[in-house]
């Protein structure tokens, strides 16, 4: 398995703030304070200037990233995800995990030393419904929310599910302009639901962070009329479904196939269907784009880590609610873990491990971590040294491996 998670390639884990790069972490930073770093990357404070490096986000130092990704929703506009208040217990069935053992880079670690690792904010295993170990950084907290970036694009896609148990949309074969009838006479809209699900739409798309004039440069914090009409004029290159190429776009473009099938913003609607339903026990957040204030299909809802938890466990479940109330057609979870015909390591957003393994991933190593065969739910918060391709995604990547074979070795 640690040979296709590493396989996810770069670009895969970045996600779609302003073509968001957040680069790299000095060794010797000074401590920067909440308040700092407020007033520094607010979004209004970014607005403000004329776009310069030194006021981005893109270049916070890994310290200001620890404080920044727990307090997203005082930098940038969010919609409220409302819990209902009471929390679904999850039972608790401690166990000593600290001798599992992996490696990574050619460095051999236990999970136990590895829990001490900076980078990481939070872990929390999760087997047969119950909380077999949960960890946290001394400056993290069980009720502390952190944002999660890609890992929404999974959270879009459950909710597309929803929308078609719920009738609003009739199957993931039916064309996009259904929902856009703006894109009528396009490439997109000559694609289907499920093309932009599996981001196969054969639709031309640079994702070249380092290029200022590539398309995720330019578009990828779009939404609304200002996406459809960017989307509108890009070209084919390949048939519909036969070609994989990772589009941020096309994660927002799904969220707002979601919003005009439900009639409704997608926040309210996630909490409707899954984070009260469920028993999540905080709000979480979700990123706004500016200035459209549309939830951003592929990016940045932040949560507590047990809630992320929650929705592996939900997914596991395939959509079937602690109550027994199903929120996805049956079997939604199955289609949404089959390889697609262009990758065959991705699906409808979730990433493909191979036997029965699958996940969300957002860069700087935030993950949710479902191993059906096992019965297991792994979730991490993480402040990565990178975006991507960093010793702590490779760690990470190998200690949700090890702990997946360690419960199978069990079974």
């Amino acid at each position: 398995m640690t040979n296709r998670l590493r396989r996810t390639p770069l670009f895969a884990l970045l996600f779609g703030l302003s073509g968001l790069l957040a680069l790299t972490a000095l060794a010797d930073e000074p401590a920067p304070t909440l308040e700092s770093v407020i007033n520094t990357y607010r979004a209004d404070a970014v607005l403000e200037t004329d776009g310069s490096v030194e006021k981005s986000p893109l270049f916070m130092t890994q310290a200001e990233r620890r404080l920044a990704f727990a307090h997203f929703d005082q930098l940038y506009p969010t919609a409220t995800v409302a819990a209902s208040g009471v929390g679904e217990p999850l039972p608790a069935t401690p166990a000593d995990l600290s001798a599992i053992s992996f490696t990574a880079d050619e460095v051999s670690h236990t999970l136990g030393e590895w829990l001490q690792n900076q980078q990481l904010m939070g872990l929390i295993v999760v087997k047969d419904g119950a909380v077999m170990m949960e960890h946290y950084a001394p400056d993290h907290a069980i009720d502390r929310r952190s944002v999660t970036f890609s890992v929404t694009k999974s959270v879009t896609s459950l909710l597309i599910g929803a929308a078609i148990h719920d009738g609003y949309i009739d199957s993931v074969d039916d064309p996009i302009v259904k929902y856009l009838p703006r894109l009528a006479g396009s490439e997109y809209g000559r694609s289907r639901v499920s093309d932009i699900l599996q981001m196969s739409s054969g639709i031309a798309w640079n994702e070249d962070y380092e290029d200022p004039e590539s398309d995720v440069a330019r578009a990828a914090a779009l939404n609304g009329v200002a996406l459809t009409n960017y989307l509108s004029a890009l070209p084919r290159v390949a048939p519909a479904g036969d070609r994989f190429n990772y589009n941020t776009a096309e994660s927002n473009l799904v969220g707002e196939v979601l919003r005009s099938a439900i009639g409704m913003s997608a926040a309210p609607y996630l909490s409707q269907k899954i984070w009260q339903p469920m028993g999540m026990e905080y709000d979480a957040t979700w990123l706004l784009s500016l200035p459209s204030d549309r939830e951003t299909g592929g990016c940045c809802i932040s949560a507590t880590l047990r809630d992320y938890a929650r929705l592996g466990l939900l997914a596991l479940a395939d959509g079937v609610l602690p109550d027994g109330t199903r929120v996805v057609p049956e079997g939604w979870m199955a289609a949404s873990t089959t390889p697609s015909k262009g990758y065959d390591g991705y699906g409808y957003k979730w990433w493909l491990y191979g036997d029965g393994r699958y996940g969300a991933r957002g860069v700087f190593g935030q993950a949710i971590f479902v191993d059906t065969a096992a019965n297991l739910v792994v979730a991490a918060h993480s402040n990565g040294q990178t975006a991507s391709d960093s010793p702590h995604n490779h760690e990470l990547d190998a200690a949700l491996e090890a702990i997946s074979d360690f419960f199978r070795a069990a079974e």
